[in-house]
């Protein structure tokens, strides 16, 4: 009898064995879960939300967008961590809870490197500095001088503290020895608002937060943090061309399915993820929000997961400096 049963329990675990490549290969067989980190009407959700729609046909399953909020997107994210490893649920997150909730907290609910699958990277979308109109720099170099004539004076802001804009103008402080006090806010419209108003004097914000405010005259760009010009602000000089070569911040974005999903199923959503990405409607609208595709050569689950360690390594430092961990 127990020979018997050892010998069913084996076939069992055979028969398991050899049915998971079967449905690794056919999925997906039902809806897929597209666990958004943030709340809706966020740039992320934007993405989103423009993401799904295409991922949808291309994948002959609708793509349902579910939005887990909290805790600056690693809530939704550990869900995903958490979740069953059979390709129903990944996650569109960004460089906030996959690398800089790595340093920022002492003890973060997950390791970003080993308990996620990466899929593909996706899109950047630059920082950019914005001044209020009145402030006598134009660009960063005069930044810096009227900082340092103004020691203790000038005011500085980001859409909330540890998150990436608070930290690329930490990064821009460092660079230019522009540094001012830090007034932190809950919220980039607020912020926002508040140097339209005249009573901060510059902020880092994302390009689709700066750009209508700057083509509308309400601000002034001082530059875009990238080595590049951004397609979004095509008149805006980068950081790089002003000279200050080690300035770089952006948002990124990216897919990841929890850690132990079957490669077909990687391979298989990683490929919709370019088929989509390369239709020229959704490079459109992804464009109108300030997102910028990434080349053809980064969209692999290989070069995102290479990517999320030197984006947890970049951003160590500069954390450390602004003195957030444990935040």
């Amino acid at each position: 009898m127990r020979k018997l049963s050892a010998f069913l329990a084996a076939l069992l675990w055979v028969c398991i064995q050899a049915a998971a490549p079967v449905a690794a290969q056919e999925w997906p067989t039902r809806p897929v879960t597209m666990v958004v980190v943030y709340p809706p009407g966020g740039t992320v959700d934007i993405a989103g939300r423009i993401l799904a729609a295409r991922l949808s046909e291309v994948l002959g399953q609708q793509v349902i967008v579910e939005n887990v909020s909290g805790a600056a997107g690693m809530n939704g994210t550990d869900r995903v961590v958490r979740a069953a490893p059979d390709g129903y649920q990944f996650a569109l997150a960004d460089v906030g809870p996959i690398a800089i909730s790595q340093t920022i907290h002492k003890k973060p609910l997950y390791n970003s490197a080993t308990d996620l699958t990466p899929v593909g990277l996706i899109a950047l979308l630059p920082s950019v500095v914005i001044a209020r109109k009145n402030l006598p720099a134009n660009n960063l170099q005069e930044l810096a001088t009227y900082a340092k004539a103004n020691p203790g004076r000038i005011l500085y802001a980001s859409s909330g503290t540890g998150g990436l804009n608070h930290l690329a103008c930490t990064l821009l402080n460092k660079a230019t020895g522009a540094n001012g006090t830090y007034v932190p806010y809950r919220g980039g419209a607020a912020a926002i608002q508040d140097l339209i108003g005249g009573r901060i004097d510059f902020l880092c914000t994302s390009t689709p937060g700066a750009a209508p405010q700057i083509e509308g005259g309400l601000v002034k760009g001082l530059a875009v943090m990238t080595h590049e010009r951004s397609p979004r602000l095509p008149n805006l000089p980068s950081a790089y061309e002003q000279g200050f070569t080690d300035i770089e911040a952006y948002l990124w974005l990216g897919f990841f399915f929890p850690k132990g999903t079957p490669a077909a199923i990687v391979k298989k959503l990683n490929a919709a993820m370019i088929t989509t990405m390369n239709m020229p409607a959704v490079e459109a609208r992804l464009k109108d929000v300030g997102a910028e595709l990434v080349a053809p050569e980064q969209r692999s689950p290989e070069y995102l997961a290479k990517f999320v360690v030197s984006e947890t390594k970049k951003w160590a430092p500069i954390i450390n400096a602004a003195g957030l961990i444990g935040q």
